[in-house]
């Protein structure tokens, strides 16, 4: 038994400290930003607009005759690339809203909102983005808002790398409780709490 006793305690505080180190940025981040989400209407900010303006080259303007009048499909290539080149904006595989006279582009982000236009007929384009500042970036990283698929998985792995951290925790303070008296009314305390306050104080 201290045998089995002795192997279970090297795996259980060896898979600890591994998924502890794949979680810790990630808990850290996503702790203090439930802290700065928790307050964000007390949190100053000041968005930021930036309009910019260009003509779409003649050569790709023509290329939009064959671009189809009512679609979602995203722009050609070429024209993609014009936009990276012009205004630092990537469209590239991005769906568009386009109807006959002009084609729309939603430029979405953590912490920003922006948009890109381009008339068919005369080839101006605009592009606007709107920026929130810092704690909006990170805010919305808490809540996956926009971050697209990389974050998407990353959040995923991190929540089974916690779930590992919180479950070893626990059988670790079971094998452990016989010899520290407050391990359990500790434990049921930390149930309790939001149990209660979620059952009394929110309405």
């Amino acid at each position: 038994m201290n045998g089995a006793r002795a192997f279970w305690l090297k795996e259980l505080h060896r898979w600890h400290w591994i998924s502890a180190g794949l979680s810790l940025a990630g808990m850290l981040l996503f702790a203090v930003t439930g802290i700065t989400l928790n307050h964000a209407g007390q949190i100053p900010a000041d968005p930021v607009t930036v309009e910019t303006t260009a003509t779409l080259p003649a050569p790709l303007l023509a290329r939009l005759s064959d671009f189809p009048e009512e679609t979602t499909d995203p722009v050609p290539d070429a024209i993609a690339r014009w936009a990276s080149s012009e205004f630092k904006a990537s469209i590239a595989g991005k769906p568009t809203e386009t109807a006959s006279d002009e084609i729309y582009v939603a430029l979405k982000g953590p912490g920003s909102d922006g948009w890109l236009t381009i008339d068919r007929a005369t080839g101006k384009a605009v592009h606007e983005t709107t920026t929130r500042g810092w704690i909006a970036y990170v805010n919305d990283l808490h809540k996956g808002r926009d971050t697209g698929p990389v974050w998407y998985w990353f959040i995923d792995v991190f929540a089974v790398a916690c779930i590992v951290f919180t479950i070893t925790g626990l059988t670790l303070l079971w094998l452990h409780a016989r010899n520290r008296a407050s391990t359990w009314p500790l434990v049921g305390l930390g149930i309790a709490v939001p149990v209660i306050i979620a059952l009394i104080f929110i309405h």
